[in-house]
């Protein structure tokens, strides 16, 4: 799971990329299953972004009999790096204290948040000048 796509996923697959971290190696039925629960989402659609995604280097595919069993090509943490790194370069300039600004202005942390986040920046700062 080293391996890193070519381009972002969409939010489509995305959606496929959480069940499929949150399972692990999954059937299209299974996928679709997660998916459709509560939602509009068409088990066709769900094999052709698994199709595709396979191509983009997204998600791996293994023939078990008669199923496809597909598993994601790149780990949830480093997928959500990337996509961070992405974000923080285009949309604050490369500022990491614009990001959580922005990021607690949209959505308030809870008391519980916010003591996590206060521990994990005292570990950060421990842990590079320390």
């Amino acid at each position: 799971m080293g391996r890193r796509p070519a381009t972002q996923p969409t939010h489509a697959e995305l959606d496929i990329l959480r069940v499929l971290w949150a399972r692990g190696p999954s059937t299209v039925r299974q996928v679709y299953d997660t998916l459709s629960a509560g939602r509009q989402f068409a088990y066709t659609t769900t094999l052709k972004l698994l199709q595709l995604m396979t191509e983009k280097g997204v998600t791996l595919r293994e023939v078990q009999g008669r199923a496809h069993v597909y598993r994601a090509a790149v780990a949830q943490e480093q997928t959500q790096q990337h996509i961070l790194s992405d974000l923080l370069e285009r949309a604050f300039g490369g500022s990491a204290t614009q990001l959580v600004m922005q990021a607690l202005a949209a959505k308030p942390a809870s008391t519980e948040e916010l003591r996590e986040i206060r521990r994990l920046l005292a570990e950060h700062e421990e842990k590079n000048h320390g």
